[in-house]
């Protein structure tokens, strides 16, 4: 990926649930929904909408790639034994699995290339009515309180990049949306690869302690850290008062280079507390 930096600082944004409160209607509306049509689970959906939920929002596995969390799915529901008790067979995902584990890039395009196999053909046809799903029912909803003045404010000394597991034009239609792609350098989406990957790419063009990733999810952190970038977490629920605190004074922190490892672990601290690593139905 070709990059120029225009300034010496980089900011990294995580789109959804981050920037936009559209996690909830993505998950809920959108991609359960299309798991438990394009994947016959109807005898069993009040359990996987369970399990859905709880992995996509309200856990640590939060934020993960939607293969990511189809694989997490099918194995809760192995492990459920009121499903066992029902009888119900679970599709054989080991070709699905294979290609989550090996795959240097987890979108659409990769998987059009294993026409032949039944799992992969169908993950593609799932993904493909996820994104549909997504176009139809995801506008209008702003990004939180907190974010359009920090983009403002920010714009002038950083460069911003999206970094995304989202399909890039969904990330395109909700930016543009609401007049916020004028504030951004460069947008990293699905198609460009792993999270962690685009900020290896980005953050080479920055001196240490100048490149920062704000995100709502553990991915998010582990991405950073791998790339010995800065973390800076929204907490979910509590997203506009992290993006408050940010624009008062942690942006301030960070561009005086200032943002220490002790702030940030206590920011972090606060972060995981906000999502359980044990289901409910545990």
């Amino acid at each position: 990926m070709y990059y120029q930096p225009w300034h010496k600082f980089l900011i990294c944004i995580d789109s959804d649930g981050c920037a936009f409160d559209t996690m909830d209607i993505k998950h809920k509306e959108c991609f359960c929904p299309a798991t438990i049509l394009g994947w016959g689970l109807q005898p069993i959906a009040r359990y996987v909408r369970e399990i859905w939920e709880y992995t996509n929002l309200y856990s640590r596995d939060r934020g993960r790639t939607r293969f990511h969390e189809l694989v997490l799915l099918f194995d809760w529901l192995e492990k459920r034994p009121e499903i066992k008790e029902m009888n119900v067979t679970l599709p054989d995902i080991a070709s699905l699995r294979n290609w989550v584990e090996h795959s240097p890039a987890l979108n659409n395009e990769d998987l059009k290339q294993y026409q032949g196999d039944p799992i992969l053909e169908r993950t593609l046809e799932w993904s493909l009515e996820c994104n549909r799903r997504i176009k139809e029912m995801v506008f209008g909803i702003p990004p939180f309180p907190g974010v359009r003045e920090s983009l403002i404010k920010l714009a002038y000394t950083c460069d911003i990049a999206i970094v995304s597991a989202t399909a890039r034009q969904a990330l395109q239609a909700e930016w543009q949306e609401h007049d916020l792609m004028k504030y951004v350098r460069v947008l990293c989406a699905q198609e460009n690869g792993t999270k962690g990957k685009c900020i290896e790419a980005l953050s080479q063009h920055y001196q240490p302690g100048r490149v920062l990733m704000i995100g709502d999810a553990p991915g998010d952190m582990e991405a950073a850290h791998k790339n010995n970038v800065s973390f800076y977490p929204i907490c979910p629920g509590e997203e506009t008062r992290s993006w408050k605190e940010f624009y008062e004074a942690d942006l301030e922190l960070f561009l005086k280079e200032a943002y220490t490892e002790e702030i940030e672990k206590l920011r972090i601290e606060r972060f995981l507390r906000c999502l359980p690593d044990t289901p409910l139905w545990k």
